[in-house]
């Protein structure tokens, strides 16, 4: 996965955007306001901090040592660094980004999840 395809994946989601809050080279995309992933897009290696079920973040550091992370400079529990240079299948990735929105998501107010299945 390139960078661009990172970026164009995130940006998929619905009422997703991305801001710059830390610094220009620093990608944050939230969906409504709240971040789901953060990566330095230019970085190489690639790599995305994603949110995580607790339980799952410990099966995947271990499953994909080396590649998963615990979160750089986030929770550790609930955030992963994943890096994106081709050794993790894009799949898997799209899988993970996925559900780090859709977690981010079920922690949104009712209406603001109502509106979003609206959208």
């Amino acid at each position: 996965m390139t960078p661009q395809e990172l970026r164009t994946f995130c940006l998929s989601f619905n009422a997703t955007e991305e801001d710059f809050p830390f610094a220009p080279e620093i990608s944050v995309f939230k969906v409504l306001g709240k971040m789901f992933a953060l990566s330095w897009i230019d970085a190489s290696p690639l790599k995305v901090n994603l949110k995580c079920d607790p339980e799952d973040a410990i099966r995947l550091r271990g499953e994909y040592e080396g590649l998963i992370a615990p979160g750089y400079h986030m929770n550790k529990r609930h955030w992963n660094t994943v890096r994106v240079d081709g050794e993790l299948p894009d799949r898997l990735v799209r899988e993970l980004i996925e559900d780090s929105y859709d977690l981010v998501v079920a922690g949104l107010p009712r209406a603001e999840r109502l509106r979003l299945d609206r959208g």
